[in-house]
């Protein structure tokens, strides 16, 4: 009778055996690392407020001063992008109010090189990701459902995720965030009368169908 035939391990495999204990607990901690990364703040940007180059308030001017939001980002009902004013808007007023206080170095100079302020972008979105400024305020979103109380900021901060489930929770129920065209820059606007019932009948006068394929926002 034959010897029962045993199989042994090359001995090279003692050397995996630290790097699959390695494998075996760190592959689970890795992945809690991630998750937990994945969905805090500091992956959706929530809470982000970079130094800009010149200290703009938008709670003096959006705010105790009501200048209105189209008057800086005005291309906002008719392009896909927020325009960036022009150191030559700012310039309209500061010609003649603080015409040279040092915090407006950066404007002047901006005026006279014609080289634009570098202004950090706030809410920027991935690459990958189309997103329609006018498509979503000519139809009744206000600026403040992505962007917040921005005339009560001293610094503009990132107050929404824009993350894709948060897109698409808008998209799948709109009526709470959509509101009368003439209020569309009214970031204090408060309904007369229900909420869901006005933005309704916003979305049946308007015909709005939010599309939820993935194609609307990938292209």
């Amino acid at each position: 009778m034959e010897p029962e035939k045993r199989f042994f391990f090359p001995r090279w495999f003692n050397l995996l055996l630290p790097a699959l204990g390695v494998v075996l607990v760190g592959g689970p901690l890795y992945l809690i690392v991630v998750v937990w990364l994945g969905f805090s703040p500091m992956a959706v940007s929530v809470g982000y407020a970079p130094e800009q180059p010149v200290p703009y308030s938008h709670a003096l001017h959006a705010g105790e001063l009501g200048i209105d939001c189209l008057y800086c980002h005005n291309t906002v009902e008719e392009s896909g992008r927020a325009a960036i004013p022009p150191s030559a808007t700012c310039m309209n007023c500061h010609e003649r109010i603080k015409a040279k206080s040092e915090a407006l170095a950066p404007i002047r100079e901006s005026m006279e090189t014609g080289e634009p302020v570098k202004w950090v972008r706030v809410h920027d979105l991935p690459d990958f990701v189309y997103f329609n400024h006018s498509a979503h305020v000519s139809r009744g979103v206000g600026c403040v459902e992505c962007h917040g109380r921005v005339d009560r900021m001293e610094v503009v901060t990132q107050v929404k995720p824009l993350s894709m489930g948060w897109c698409l929770a808008c998209h799948r129920d709109p009526d709470a965030r959509l509101r009368p065209l003439d209020r569309i820059t009214d970031l204090g606007w408060e309904p007369d009368g229900d909420r869901l019932e006005i933005g309704r009948k916003v979305r049946e006068e308007n015909n709005i169908q939010p599309s939820t394929d993935c194609s609307t926002c990938h292209r």
